[in-house]
C-alpha cells in the first residue's frame, strides 16, 4: 500500500512537534510505502534539517508556510471573475450569521469538552457552499498555476469588505475595519496556499492509496484535494485539535477578526471530518472537540500515541533507585505548566516534610519560554532563601533547576529515577506524554485534572484540581508518607501504560485502518497499455457499481479469480509537472494500481 502522510510543522523535520509518532509508525509499517507532503513553519526549522528516514519512505515533497512571495501568475479576466465568484462565495459563508454557531454548539453551562448530549447544529447548505467555494478555488489554482498572487490582491480585500457589509451578516463582522480586514485577508492567504502547490498530479498525491493527514487544518488540505481530484480516502490523526488551538492562541485579536478566523477554521475542521474516512483523536478529550465540531462518531477511533517503553525498563523495574523524599517535574517551562503553583505547594510541602526536596528538570520552550524559567527562579528564591535553584548535586538547596543532559540526567528515564513522586502542575494539557513516561518509569503521579490527564492514568494516580497549591501539596505529602502506596501506585501505572501506550498497540491500530479504508473506498484509476491507451478489463465490473462493497453489510459469495484478473497489472504513466526531493538510501518507489 502506498501512503502519502501529510505533516504540518513536524515530520520529517527534526525539529517537529509531531514527528516523533510519526516516525515511530513510518518504521513500524515497514510492509508499506510513504511519500511524506511537509509543511515547514520557519526556516530555523527548514535549517535543523530532517530525521534519518527509513528506505520506505520513497520521496518527500515540502512546502513553507512562512515565506510572502508571489507566485508570479497574471490571470486574465475570465480568471479573474472566477477567482472573485469563488472566494466572494468563502467569505460570505464565513459571515453568515450561523457561521459562529454552525460547527460548535455548547449546553448553557459546560465548555467543548464537557459530558453533556448537546450536539452540532449544521446548515447543510451552507457546509455546501464552503466546500464549492473552498475545491472551486483548488481547480481555479491548478488550471492557472497558482493562487498566491490573487490571495494578496486588493480584489480580495475588496470582496472580503463588500461581504462583511451585506445586511444580514455577523456583527462583529459588520463591525470590522480596514486593519481587520488586512488581517483577516492575510490569514486566509497563509491557510489557502496549499491549494496553490503542484502536488495534485497523478504522480503526485493521485498516484497514493491513502492519505494519511498527522493534523488537521492545513496539513489535512492536500487531502481534501487528493479525495476530491483523485478519490483518495483520508484518514485525519489529531492528538491536539487545531480548532482549540486556534481558539487558545489569538485572544488579542478584534472580535472582527476573531469571528472571521473562527469560522474559518471550524468550516475547515467540519468539511475535513466530513469527507474524512476515519477520525483518530488521541484521547476522549480530543474526541468530544471533535464530535462537538461535526465529527461523525461512527468514523471517530480513539488511537493513543505510541511511546516507547524500552528507555524505561530499568528504571520501571527498580523502583528503589528513587530517592524517597524527593519530588520530581519534567517537561518543557512554560507559563502553561504553572510552575508557580507547583513552587507555591512545595513551600506548604516543606513545612509538613522538612526533608522534601524539588527537583525541576526542563528547559525553557517558546518566546516566554526563557523569562517565565527566569521569573519561577526569582520566586524559588524569594521562597526557599536556603539555598533554592543550587545544583542538585550540591545537595545544598531543597529546589534545583535541571536539564536533561546535565550532570547525572543523560535521558529521560533518569530524570523519573531521581525521584519517589512525579508532579505535573499544568492548567493546560493535550495528551501528557511526560505523564506516561513516569508510568513507564513506573513512579506514583500528582497531576492536575486537565486535557486528558484523568483518562491517561486511570486510577493510577493522584489528581487534584489546577491552580490550587494547597490540594497539590497535600497530595504530594501523602504519597511522600506513604512508601507503601506509592510502589502499588506505580506498579499499576506501569502495567497501565504498557497495556495502552506502546509504540506497538500504536502502529497495529493504523495498520488495522489503513487496511479497512483502502478496502471501504479503494482508488479507482484508470490503467494504461504500452501505447498508452486505456487497458481494457483493468478492473473487475463491480467497481463501476455504486456503493460500498465491502461494507460490512457486504456478503458477496466468494468465486474464482478468472486468469487475466491475476496478471500483474500495467504500470500507470504519470506526468512528470513537478520534480521530487530525493531521499538518500530509498530506492524509486513504482506507483501503486487499482486494487482489483
Amino acid at each position: 500500500m502506498r501512503i502519502g502522510l501529510l505533516t504540518e510543522g513536524g515530520y520529517p523535520y527534526a525539529s517537529g512537534d509531531a514527528g516523533l509518532w510519526c516516525d515511530r509508525l513510518v518504521r513500524g509499517l515497514g510492509h508499506h510505502e510513504f511519500d511524506v507532503y511537509a509543511f515547514s513553519r520557519s526556516e530555523a526549522q527548514e535549517d535543523d534539517g530532517w530525521v534519518p528516514l527509513p528506505p520506505q519512505v520513497g520521496r518527500v515533497r515540502t512546502a513553507p508556510l512562512w515565506t510572502v512571495e508571489d507566485d508570479g501568475v497574471v490571470y486574465g479576466r475570465r480568471a479573474r471573475r472566477r477567482f472573485a465568484e469563488h472566494y466572494g462565495e468563502l467569505v460570505a459563508v464565513l459571515c453568515a450569521p450561523d457561521s459562529a454557531t454552525a460547527t460548535l454548539t455548547v449546553a448553557p453551562d459546560e465548555g467543548p469538552g464537557g459530558a453533556g448530549t448537546a450536539g452540532t447544529t449544521r446548515a447543510p447548505a451552507e457546509a455546501d457552499r464552503f466546500a464549492g467555494a473552498l475545491f472551486g478555488l483548488a481547480e481555479l489554482a491548478r488550471d492557472e498555476g497558482g493562487l498566491t498572487t490573487a490571495l494578496r490582491s486588493e480584489t480580495a480585500v475588496r470582496v472580503l469588505e463588500s461581504a462583511c457589509r451585506e445586511p444580514r451578516v455577523l456583527p462583529a463582522a459588520r463591525e470590522a475595519r480596514v486593519p481587520d480586514l488586512l488581517a483577516v485577508a492575510a490569514h486566509l492567504h497563509q491557510a489557502l496556499r496549499p491549494l496553490s502547490l503542484d502536488w495534485y498530479e497523478e504522480d503526485g498525491l493521485g498516484a497514493v492509496d491513502l492519505c494519511h493527514a498527522a493534523s488537521g487544518g492545513t496539513a489535512a488540505l492536500p487531502g481534501l484535494l487528493a479525495g476530491h481530484f483523485f478519490g483518495v480516502p483520508l484518514l485525519v490523526t489529531e492528538y491536539g485539535v487545531r480548532l482549540r488551538t486556534h481558539y487558545l492562541t489569538r485572544p488579542d485579536s478584534s472580535p472582527a477578526v476573531r469571528s472571521l478566523l473562527a469560522a474559518f477554521h471550524g468550516r475547515l475542521a467540519a468539511e475535513t471530518y466530513r469527507r474524512a474516512a476515519f477520525i483518530t483523536p488521541g484521547n476522549a478529550h480530543a474526541r468530544r472537540w471533535q464530535e462537538r465540531c461535526g465529527a461523525d462518531r461512527a468514523k471517530v477511533r480513539t488511537v493513543p500515541p505510541g511511546m516507547d517503553a524500552a528507555p524505561f525498563t530499568r528504571t520501571g523495574e527498580s523502583p528503589e533507585r528513587a530517592a524517597p523524599h524527593t519530588l520530581v517535574w519534567t517537561g518543557r517551562v512554560e507559563p502553561a505548566k504553572d510552575l508557580v503553583s507547583l513552587l507555591h505547594a512545595f513551600a506548604r510541602v516543606r513545612t509538613s516534610e522538612p526533608s522534601a526536596r524539588l527537583r525541576i528538570i526542563g528547559g525553557p520552550a517558546g518566546p516566554e519560554g526563557a523569562p517565565y524559567l527566569e521569573h519561577c527562579r526569582d520566586l524559588a528564591a524569594r521562597l526557599f532563601p536556603d539555598g533554592a535553584g543550587s545544583p542538585h548535586a550540591d545537595g545544598s538547596g531543597p529546589v534545583s533547576f535541571e536539564e536533561i543532559g546535565g550532570p547525572g540526567l543523560t535521558g529521560p528515564a533518569d530524570a523519573y529515577a531521581a525521584g519517589a513522586v512525579t508532579v505535573l502542575s499544568s492548567v493546560v494539557e493535550g495528551f501528557p506524554a511526560g505523564l506516561v513516561e513516569a508510568m513507564f518509569a513506573g513512579r506514583a503521579t500528582v497531576s492536575t485534572d486537565v486535557g486528558a490527564v484523568v483518562e491517561v492514568i486511570g486510577g493510577t494516580g493522584l489528581v487534584v484540581p489546577p491552580r490550587d497549591p494547597r490540594a497539590l501539596a497535600e497530595a504530594c505529602v501523602s504519597l511522600l508518607r506513604d512508601p507503601e502506596r506509592r510502589a502499588r501506585l506505580g506498579a499499576a501505572a506501569r502495567a497501565r501504560a504498557l497495556e495502552l501506550f506502546t509504540v506497538e498497540q500504536n502502529v497495529a491500530a493504523f495498520h488495522h485502518l489503513y487496511l479497512k479504508t483502502v478496502a471501504r473506498t479503494p482508488v479507482r484509476r484508470v490503467l494504461l497499455n504500452g501505447t498508452g491507451d486505456p487497458l481494457p478489463f483493468a478492473a473487475p465490473a463491480e467497481a463501476r457499481v455504486p456503493g460500498r462493497w465491502a461494507g460490512p453489510a457486504s456478503h458477496r459469495p466468494s468465486r474464482t479469480v478468472p486468469a487475466w484478473a491475476t496478471d500483474t497489472p500495467v504500470r500507470a504513466t504519470a506526468s512528470a509537472r513537478s520534480a521530487t526531493t530525493p531521499v538518500a538510501d530509498a530506492s524509486p518507489v513504482p506507483a501503486t494500481e487499482a486494487a482489483r
